[in-house]
């Protein structure tokens, strides 16, 4: 259940094609959705990277995005 008002954030991210660059990373522990996962190894799998590649440029982005607005 909705808690508040509900804002609809633009799509601003990037298809998966757009999704493979190489970054520094730090090695964390997260529960994703076994949906999420799926897609990713699926995009993965046919751009021939890693699922994880794509989840982390999707998160950078989002944390990029939001940090400028700060």
């Amino acid at each position: 259940m909705p808690i508040g008002k509900l804002t609809r954030v633009k799509d601003f991210l990037p298809p998966p094609s757009q999704l493979i660059f190489p970054s520094d990373s730090v090695k964390v522990t997260i529960y994703l959705s076994v949906h999420s996962i799926e897609f990713f190894k699926r995009q993965a799998r046919r751009h021939k990277t890693k699922y994880q590649r794509m989840v982390r440029e999707v998160l950078d982005q989002y944390a990029s995005r939001y940090a400028a607005k700060r």
